[in-house]
């Protein structure tokens, strides 16, 4: 039971036929069924995940992300704990955040809700631009089982031909330019955009503009910190996991809130 789990969970919205199982382990279709049974109940009643039974001849058994309010509750509290501390202040009121978005455990826990929360959107792809967005939206994928574009600053000869627009970053306060391989991705899908931080929706902007020119439809944005300063953002429909409401290098004080409405 415990290694049809860890394949289900291994390969997130893949269909798992009974006479996989059966084959692998030697056993019988119904020792098989009972199993995945108790397995099911047993995720269930954990918070660890579903598993789904798919009706039908072409039918089986697949494993799909799911974490309840209060869990999400719970990784929210604690990113805003760590986000809290006077020691992550530099200059000009920015935050060190790296250490969080490049922990694979943190960004997991923080990948799960956006899962959770994106996982009927019908995506095709997670989407966003390099550089600390990167691990959060790889840890998204992974749950969805999409693949990942990574929309780059600067062009990459290894990537062959580009598509290229220029958007204003509300973090620099300047243009910017960002570009993607032509090769990304196909025509006509859809695809969420996942970053590490929002300030006034720039970037995330950009992306959308960008993706638009491979007729790509931008069906979710999520954000791990937006800052709640700014009240005239360029995306309206988005997901951040916490605001960030304000940066006191004075006082050495950091208010950040979780989002009340994550689903």
């Amino acid at each position: 039971m415990g290694a049809m789990i860890k394949i289900l969970s291994d390969s997130p919205g893949i269909s798992f036929g009974l006479g996989y199982f059966c084959e692998r382990f030697g056993a019988a279709k119904s020792t098989v069924s009972e199993d995945l049974s108790i397995a099911k109940k047993t995720l269930k009643e954990n918070g660890l995940g579903r598993i789904i039974t798919i009706p039908g001849a072409g039918g089986g058994v697949k494993y799909v992300p799911y974490m309840t309010a209060s869990q999400a509750a719970e990784v929210q509290n604690d990113l805003c704990k760590m986000l809290r501390d006077p020691a992550r202040i530099m200059g000009g009121g920015f935050l060190y955040t790296s250490d969080i978005m490049f922990s694979p455990g943190m960004t997991e826990r923080m990948a799960s809700i956006f899962a959770e929360k994106f996982k009927d959107s019908g995506a095709d792809y997670v989407a966003t631009i390099e550089t600390k967005g990167i691990p959060l939206a790889f840890m998204t994928a992974r749950l969805l089982n999409i693949p990942v574009i990574v929309v780059r600053r600067e062009t990459k000869v290894s990537e062959g031909p580009t598509v290229s627009i220029n958007y204003f970053s509300g973090s620099s306060g300047r243009m910017s330019k960002m570009s993607m391989a032509k090769k990304a991705v196909e025509p006509k899908s859809k695809a969420i955009i996942i970053d590490d931080f929002m300030r006034a929706g720039g970037s995330l902007k950009g992306i959308t503009e960008l993706l638009a020119e491979f007729e790509v439809e931008v069906c979710g944005i999520g954000v791990a910190i937006a800052s709640a300063e700014n009240n005239e953002t360029k995306v309206n429909d988005y997901t951040p996991l916490v605001y960030l409401r304000s940066v006191d290098e004075s006082s050495q004080l950091i208010d950040a809130i979780p989002n009340s409405r994550i689903f």
